[in-house]
C-alpha cells in the first residue's frame, strides 16, 4: 500500500457497526479500556484521512436482549435494556475519543438529555459536516430490531458511503472458520447472496435496507483496524450488487 493510498479514504463518510462483544476485549464481560482506547485510536486515523465517521454500537457485553427473553422476560422490556446498555458502552466510546482530542456527541434514540443528545437527523448531519464524530446509542429506540438494523438505518438517514462491520474473523465465511477449517471464505457477495445462503452478517432487514439504499457493507476484522476498509485496501468481504465506485 502506498503513503497516498494509506491516507486517502475511499469512501467519505462512513458507519461503524461495533457490537457490544468487540469492546470486551480478551474479557468475558464488560469494558475493555485498552480495547476501547484502541479502536479509538483507529477512528481518529480513519478521521485524519477525511473521512466523516458515525458509528452505532451494541450492548452484548452488558446485557443480551434476546437470550433474557429467551428465558421468558417480556421481549420488549428485554429490548429496552438492551438498549440503555448501548448507552453505557457509546459513553465510554466517547470518553475514549476526547481523551485523545476528538470532538464526539453522543445521540440517543431514547431521550435522557442529561447524558446525551436526542437524536435529530438533520443536527446529526451538521455535527458530521464539521467533522465531528457521532456516536449513535439505544439502538433505533424501537424493540423487537437489532443494532444491525440501526446501524443500517442510520447509515441510510446519514447518506454513509459505505457501512463498516467489525467481527472476530476477516471477512464472511461459509461457516465459522474457527469451528469448520473448511470454511470458504468470500471476497465478496451480493445482497441477496447474503440472504439465500443464510450467511447471518446482518439481519434480514439491515440487508434489505443497505439494498434498497446501494450502501455497500465492508465486513473486516476488528484486530486488522479501519483503516484498510476505509481506505480500500486490506482483507474483508464487500457486500454490494455493484463495484462501489
Amino acid at each position: 500500500m502506498t503513503d497516498q493510498a494509506a491516507q486517502t479514504p475511499r469512501y467519505r463518510r462512513i458507519c461503524l457497526k461495533l457490537s457490544g462483544e468487540a469492546l470486551m476485549g480478551e474479557k468475558e464481560f464488560g469494558i475493555d479500556l485498552e480495547t476501547v482506547e484502541r479502536i479509538a485510536r483507529e477512528v481518529k486515523a480513519a478521521r485524519e484521512m477525511g473521512a466523516e465517521i458515525c458509528l452505532v454500537v451494541g450492548g452484548g457485553n452488558i446485557f443480551r436482549g434476546l437470550q433474557m427473553a429467551a428465558r421468558g422476560m417480556e421481549r420488549a422490556s428485554a429490548d429496552y435494556m438492551g438498549m440503555l446498555a448501548t448507552v453505557m458502552n457509546a459513553l465510554a466510546v466517547q470518553n475514549a475519543l476526547e481523551a485523545i482530542d476528538v470532538e464526539t456527541r453522543v445521540m440517543s434514540a431514547i431521550t435522557m438529555t442529561e447524558v446525551c443528545e436526542p437524536y435529530i437527523r438533520r443536527r446529526a448531519l451538521r455535527h458530521l459536516t464539521k467533522g465531528i464524530v457521532v456516536i449513535f446509542a439505544a439502538g433505533s429506540g424501537n424493540p423487537f430490531f437489532t443494532t444491525d438494523t440501526a446501524a443500517a438505518l442510520r447509515a441510510a438517514e446519514m447518506g454513509c458511503d459505505a457501512l463498516l462491520k467489525g467481527t472476530q474473523v476477516d471477512g464472511v465465511y461459509s461457516a465459522d472458520p474457527k469451528s469448520d477449517p473448511s470454511a470458504q471464505r468470500y471476497e465478496r457477495l451480493s445482497y441477496m447472496d447474503v440472504l439465500r445462503n443464510d450467511l447471518r452478517v446482518m439481519d434480514q432487514a439491515a440487508i434489505s435496507i443497505t439494498r434498497e439504499n446501494a450502501i455497500p457493507i465492508l465486513v473486516f476484522s476488528l484486530k486488522d483496524g479501519i483503516g484498510g476498509p476505509v481506505s480500500g485496501q486490506g482483507r474483508f468481504t464487500t457486500i454490494a450488487d455493484s463495484d462501489p465506485a
